[in-house]
């Protein structure tokens, strides 16, 4: 697989990582075998960023990962996230961003992953209640005293991102970014450029909805936090699924799938940009890492300009409080 720069710091990924969030939390029911089967096929398909988070499980995602990991640590880049706290019986606590609550995150999160060093540290969502100069301040005393190797952010804004970079460089953003959630070209994604910034796109199939594979909400099981999405949801979905089937069209005249075609746009918008699809099925790697073999045409970007211009989808990304927490 081609390999990418993320930053200017030295971090290098294969061109497609493995978000591994779904195997624990959020989208229903999951199967550990599974789980791990789908971690060895991605490592073996040349996958080589995995990206969790403590509030995944909670705190299960990471423990997941850390038997994933056993006896092959060196073939993984391990990106792992903190600042939205959670309860061990799942309750959300509110975003903490304060120096003694970084350290103590991140001190947690080696110990459930069972590894000395962590290579990409993010802060999951900014805390708008403590300087950002803060936060990475105290992130950067993880790098020097060895249990970081390279520091990010998640969904934050410009202007804290250009503040937090003048304190300890960035390596990488992550924030969402697919056909229907073009906002980083409003500017985000010149800021990152600017500084040397790498990007890492999450959602880049629209979690899972640009695939085709769901018609509607009651598609999703029992406790999947889709069925709570206004994307998913009433004439937000109707005219959706619009926009799916038109991205579908133009996958057939590729020969390949929507998920591929969604894909291989998002890896031709720059090679400072990886995307980190989730899946928690072998199947379904196989499927996204093939889209890295997928060549766009200037006709074919042009025509999905067409089809899934910027602001295309209906509905916000996220319920209106989880839209309090995005491009602070």
């Amino acid at each position: 697989m081609e390999r990418r720069k993320l930053g200017t710091q030295g971090l290098e990924v294969g061109a497609l990582g493995l978000g591994c969030m779904g195997m624990s939390d959020f989208y229903g029911p999951s199967d550990e075998a599974e789980s791990l089967a789908t971690i060895d096929r991605a490592l073996e398909l040349g996958v080589t960023l995995l990206d969790t988070a403590d509030m995944y499980g909670p705190f299960k995602n990471e423990e997941l990962l850390g038997r994933a990991l056993r006896g092959r640590r060196q073939r993984v880049v391990l990106a792992t996230k903190f600042g939205n706290r959670r309860s061990p019986d799942g309750a959300f606590l509110g975003i903490c961003g304060t120096p003694d609550y970084v350290r103590e995150a991140c001190d947690a999160s080696l110990r459930r992953l069972g590894v000395e060093v962590i290579d990409l540290y993010y802060q999951h969502r900014v805390d708008p209640t403590v300087p950002i100069e803060e936060t990475v301040g105290a992130m950067a005393g993880l790098v020097k005293a060895g249990k970081v190797r390279f520091l990010g952010l998640s969904e934050a804004g410009s202007d804290t991102i250009r503040r937090a970079h003048a304190v300890h460089p960035i390596s990488a953003l992550q924030s969402e970014y697919s056909l229907w959630s073009r906002d980083p070209e409003a500017g985000i994604l010149a800021t990152v450029r600017e500084l040397g910034i790498g990007f890492v796109a999450y959602s880049p199939l629209g979690r899972g909805f640009l695939s085709g594979q769901y018609r509607s909400a009651e598609a999703l099981a029992p406790g999947d936090w889709r069925r709570m999405n206004p994307r998913f949801q009433g004439h937000n979905l109707d005219r959706n699924l619009q926009l799916v089937e038109r991205i579908q069209e133009v996958a057939e005249g590729k020969g390949v799938t929507a998920a591929q075609l969604a894909l291989a746009w998002v890896l031709a918008r720059g090679r400072d940009i990886v995307p980190i699809p989730g899946t928690r099925r072998r199947a379904r790697v196989e499927e996204n890492v093939a889209a890295a073999g997928v060549a766009l045409t200037r006709d074919d970007l042009a025509r999905l300009d067409e089809v899934a211009p910027p602001g295309a989808a209906a509905g916000t990304r996220y319920p209106e409080a989880g839209m309090k927490s995005v491009g602070l």
